[in-house]
């Protein structure tokens, strides 16, 4: 009746089903036993002087056990008093039935359980001891004659009880220590990936802040130079380069206020991919380079993330060619073919050798970001340049894997 579990204060039944299953049938099995033996009883000693003893200590005992749930969890690390009290005088009740009738002898098996669900595990050992030698007596003195076999029978079968209690017990604590492992794996696993989430999350928004702002500020930075150096020879031209860099300040706080809404290339918001790279050609061509946009097979619809990868893919190509390719004219070309969508830029700068590292500490993103964009989406990134030949870079998405 003890349904607390030792050593942590919380009863088994609400943690473990089979314990409450377990449960339900030893107190059943305790109430039939007692039940039994007090039939027995009374059809084989009817009108006795000693029979009202008997049946008041059989209600007695059967009180007491019902009353064990409301005395609360009596398994922690120390049993409690009243919990002890409780158990005492059950094993009492039950020693003076046994003694006026050894037929009651067999209500020992449930209380069994009782004792090793009470106490801790030495105190409950030598208890079940004491009821087995009182088992052993009462049988004897029913058989009248001396039997080997009631001799051993009530230890074997304590012993059986007590090892296959003990077995479930550990089994169970093996089971909660697994579990317990299992559910602190899960939350490992759950911060793990929310960490790497944290840093792919950063690393995406570093590249989109650097195909975005970043570029917009170099443009602003590069058109406000050229009109410091004409200011004085060509001013019309200087103040030229001044609305040009107003016009891209005026794009970039778009971007700046459409990537703090929702993380989307503000020219997709008027149409498609086709239309988003034929205005960045547009917007490119300013300040010394040509830009023309070409689109070749039957356009399709594309997954949102693809066509905003693409583009910025496309802005930072450019951005490349503006600053490092010294380059006149550039040719951005998008091809639908099904299965997959392929996006080039070729430029007729300066070119350089693919196979040789970049510059470190110069710049963080560019090729870097283009290849981890091209990579998120399953895709494929392509560089044929030599020095003096220009350069052509191609990416290829397939439809599928996005």
């Amino acid at each position: 009746m003890a349904e607390a579990e030792r050593g942590t204060g919380v009863a088994p039944e609400t943690r473990d089903p089979d314990a409450r299953w377990l449960a339900a049938v030893m107190h059943t099995a305790f109430f039939l036993l007692l039940g039994g033996a007090l039939a027995r009883f009374l059809l084989r000693h009817p009108g006795e002087a000693r029979t009202p003893w008997i049946i008041a200590l059989s209600v007695v005992l059967a009180a007491l056990y019902v009353l064990g749930p409301a005395l609360g969890p009596g398994l922690g690390t120390r049993p409690t008093p009243r919990r002890l009290t409780w158990l005492a005088l059950v094993v009492a009740v039950w020693v003076v039935l046994v003694v006026l009738a050894p037929s009651f002898a067999w209500c020992a098996v449930p209380l069994f359980y009782t004792g090793l669900r009470t106490l801790p595990a030495r105190a409950a050992l030598v208890l079940i001891g004491v009821l087995t030698v009182f088992v052993v007596g009462a049988q004897l003195r029913l058989a009248g004659d001396f039997d080997p076999n009631l001799l051993l029978a009530p230890p074997a079968v304590a012993a059986l009880a007590t090892a296959v209690f003990v077995h479930m017990e550990r089994q169970a604590e093996r089971q909660r220590a697994l579990i317990d492992d299992l559910v602190r794996t899960r939350r490992e696993l759950a911060a793990t990936e929310r960490r790497e989430g944290t840093l792919a999350e950063r690393q995406r928004l570093s590249m989109e802040i650097h195909d975005t702002l970043a570029q917009s500020l170099s443009s602003q930075q590069m058109l406000l130079q050229a009109a410091d150096r004409l200011w004085d020879a060509d001013p019309e031209r200087a103040r030229a380069h001044v609305r040009t860099a107003e016009s891209v300040t005026e794009r970039g706080l778009v971007e700046a206020r459409r990537f703090v809404h929702d993380l989307a290339p503000a020219d997709l918001a008027g149409g498609g991919l086709d239309e988003a790279l034929r205005t960045l050609a547009a917007r490119e061509s300013e300040a010394g380079l040509t830009v023309r946009f070409h689109a070749e097979g039957a356009p399709a619809p594309l997954p949102d993330r693809v066509e905003s990868a693409l583009l910025r893919i496309a802005q930072g190509a450019l951005a490349n060619v503006r600053e490092h390719a010294d380059a006149t004219a550039a040719a951005i070309t998008l091809t639908h073919l099904g299965d997959q969508v392929v996006l080039d830029i070729a430029d007729n700068g300066r070119g350089f050798t693919p196979e040789l590292p970049r510059e470190s500490g110069v710049r963080g993103h560019g090729l870097p970001a283009i290849g981890a964009r091209t990579r998120q989406l399953g895709g494929t990134l392509t560089i044929e340049s030599a020095p003096g030949e220009g350069t052509v870079l191609s990416v290829a998405i397939p439809l599928e894997a996005s």
